[in-house]
C-alpha cells in the first residue's frame, strides 16, 4: 500500500447530534490515515433534506475538535477535491446517473408513490409482504424498460415526475473483500432496484456517496456495520462507471452494556452514561422541538481517555497493554485488529480509563481544570497542591472538589461513624497531648509531621489506629482521605491546630 494513495473520509449526516459510534469511526479513519502518513477527510453528508438539523454541522466539528481528531480536508479547512459539503455538489450528480441510463445501467422510473404503495397492498394481500422494485417485478411497472422509447421521450418533455433507479442485474453473485469481515458474497436477485436520483432532482445516499468517493480518490472505506447491505449496490456501481472501487472495512456495532441490542440515548438515559462526546440542544426535525442531551465533556471527561475508550470498543493492539496516548494508538492500530463482533459498551470501564488519566495528569494542569470549575481565592500553586492530594482518590476534577472540601475549608461536621466507633471519653486529653507535640516543631512539612507521629506512638505504646483516625476527625472532619502527614503540610501549622482546637471544642 503506498502511504501517499491512503485517503479516508468519515461522512456524518447533519441530522442530530454524533453518537458516540460515529465518533468511533470518524477516530478509526483517523487512526488509519494517520498511521499510513495517509490524508482523513470529513464529508457532510446533507442530502436528505427532510431530516436535515440546523446546527448539526457545528455540532460535528466541535464534537472532532475536542477528541483531538480533527480532518486534514472538509468544511471550513479546504483542500482540491473540495466543497465538502454535498448539498454545494448538487450540479455534479444528475450527468452521473444519466450516464448510467445510457450505458443501460440504470432507467426511469414514471410509476407515482400512489401507484407503487397499491402494489404493495395487492402483493401483501396474495401473501407476499415483503413486495421490491426489482428484475422481476419491473417489468410490469411504469418505466423506460417497458414503455416505448417515444412515450419515455413524451413523459421526459412533459415534465413527468420521474426517479432513476439502478438496474439490478439478474442473478449475479456480488463479491467483495471486507478488511475486517473476509469475502461478502452477494446475489443480485436479494437487491432491489435502488433509486439513485430522487423526483425532486437530488441524488440519493448511494450515488452522491459512490460519486464523491471516486472524485476525492478515497481509497478506502471505513464505516459501520449498518451499511453493509448497500455495499454490493455500491460495488456494482463503481462496476457500472467502470471505476476502481475502495477497499472496504465495516465496523462492528455498539451494543448495550448487556450485549442486547445496539447502544441507544434512550440507554443511556436509562442507566446514567452519555453517549454524545459533548452536550448541546438541537432541534428535533419530526417534532420541531429542541432537544437537550448530555456529553462525555460536560460529564467530566478528559478528551484523551474518551478516546481511549472509545479505540477499545471493537479493537484491540494484541497486548495487554490499555492506556494509549494518541500518537500511541495511531502506531498500534490497525483494521486486521478489528472484531466482527459487536462491541459492548462499559460504563464501569470508561471509568477507569477516566480515573487513569485524571492520575496521570499534571498537578498544574488540574489546577486550572479545578479553578475553571470553582471559584477559588487560593494560588495556582496551592491549588496545584491540592489536586496532587486529592488526584488518586478521584475520578473526575470536580470530585476532587466533592472529596476534599476540607483542604479548603473548615469542617462543619465530624464523620458520625468514625466519632462513634473510636472517640472515646480518654480521646480528647490524648489528642491535646498530640497537639502539644506539633505545637513544638520547628518545621511542618509531612516527614517532620510523620516523624512526631512515630515518636508519639513508641512514647505511648500504641498502634496507629489509636491515634491517625482521631488526628484525622478533628483536622478534616472525615473519616477517610489520604495521607495525614500531607494533609498536615498542606494546611500549615497554624490552620491544623486551630481546627484541632475547635474539633476538641465541639467533641470534648
Amino acid at each position: 500500500m503506498s502511504s501517499s494513495n491512503v485517503r479516508v473520509r468519515f461522512a456524518p449526516s447533519p441530522t442530530g447530534p454524533l453518537h458516540m459510534g460515529g465518533v468511533r469511526t470518524a477516530l478509526y479513519n483517523y487512526l488509519f490515515a494517520k498511521h499510513h502518513n495517509g490524508t482523513f477527510i470529513l464529508r457532510i453528508e446533507d442530502t436528505d433534506q427532510e431530516r436535515f438539523v440546523p446546527g448539526a454541522q457545528d455540532y460535528i466539528m466541535e464534537s472532532l475538535q475536542w477528541c483531538g481528531i480533527m480532518p486534514t480536508e472538509g468544511p471550513g479547512i479546504g483542500g482540491e477535491y473540495g466543497p465538502y459539503i454535498q448539498s454545494e455538489r448538487m450540479d455534479l450528480y444528475k450527468p452521473y446517473a444519466l450516464q448510467l441510463i445510457e450505458n443501460d445501467k440504470a432507467y426511469y422510473a414514471f410509476d407515482t408513490p400512489e401507484e407503487l404503495d397499491a402494489v404493495r397492498e395487492q402483493a401483501k394481500n396474495m401473501g407476499m409482504p415483503n413486495w421490491q422494485y426489482n428484475s422481476v417485478t419491473r417489468t410490469n411497472l411504469k418505466n423506460s424498460l417497458t414503455l416505448p422509447a417515444d412515450e419515455v421521450k413524451r413523459r421526459l418533455e412533459a415534465g413527468d415526475k420521474f426517479v432513476i433507479r439502478m438496474k439490478m442485474p439478474r442473478n449475479e453473485d456480488v463479491r467483495f473483500e471486507d478488511i475486517i469481515r473476509g469475502w461478502v458474497v452477494v446475489n443480485t436477485n436479494n437487491l432491489d432496484d435502488k433509486v439513485l436520483f430522487k423526483s425532486d432532482g437530488l441524488p440519493t445516499y448511494h450515488l452522491a456517496n459512490i460519486v464523491d468517493d471516486h472524485l476525492m480518490k478515497i481509497s478506502h472505506v471505513i464505516r459501520g456495520e449498518e451499511w453493509l447491505p448497500s455495499a454490493p449496490l455500491h460495488i456494482l456501481l463503481y462496476q457500472a462507471f467502470g471505476w476502481d472501487a475502495p477497499q472496504f472495512a465495516h465496523l462492528p456495532l455498539l451494543l448495550r452494556p448487556d450485549g442486547n441490542g445496539k447502544l441507544s440515548k434512550r440507554d443511556g438515559d436509562r442507566l446514567g452514561f452519555p453517549v454524545f462526546p459533548i452536550s448541546g440542544n438541537l432541534k428535533d426535525p419530526k417534532t420541531g422541538n429542541m432537544e437537550s442531551f448530555t456529553g462525555y465533556r460536560e460529564s467530566g471527561y478528559l478528551h484523551n481517555a474518551f478516546i481511549n475508550m472509545l479505540a477499545f470498543l471493537g479493537w484491540n493492539p494484541g497486548t495487554t497493554q490499555e492506556i494509549f496516548s494518541l500518537d500511541q494508538l495511531v502506531e498500534a492500530f490497525s483494521l486486521e485488529r478489528v472484531s466482527k463482533a459487536g462491541a459492548k459498551f462499559d460504563p464501569d470501564k470508561t471509568k477507569w480509563f477516566q480515573q487513569q488519566y485524571l492520575k496521570a495528569t499534571s498537578d498544574a494542569d488540574l489546577a486550572q481544570m479545578l479553578k475553571s470549575q470553582f471559584n477559588l481565592a487560593e494560588s495556582d500553586e496551592k491549588i496545584a497542591q491540592f489536586c496532587h492530594l486529592m488526584k488518586e482518590r478521584a475520578t473526575f476534577v470536580k470530585d476532587m472538589m466533592t472529596e476534599g472540601s476540607y483542604l479548603i475549608f473548615k469542617p462543619e461536621s465530624y464523620d458520625e461513624q468514625t466519632v462513634s466507633k473510636k472517640w472515646k471519653p480518654e480521646s480528647g486529653a490524648l489528642m491535646t497531648e498530640w497537639k502539644s507535640k506539633l505545637e513544638a516543631l520547628a518545621s511542618f512539612d509531612a516527614g517532620s509531621v510523620e516523624g512526631a507521629f512515630k515518636a508519639f506512638l513508641e512514647e505511648k505504646s500504641l498502634g496507629i489506629g489509636a491515634v491517625l483516625p482521631l488526628f484525622r476527625l478533628l483536622v478534616t472532619g472525615a473519616g477517610t482521605g489520604p495521607s495525614m502527614f500531607e494533609i498536615a503540610a498542606y494546611l500549615g501549622k497554624d490552620e491544623c491546630l486551630n481546627r484541632m482546637n475547635d474539633g476538641l471544642a465541639k467533641l470534648g
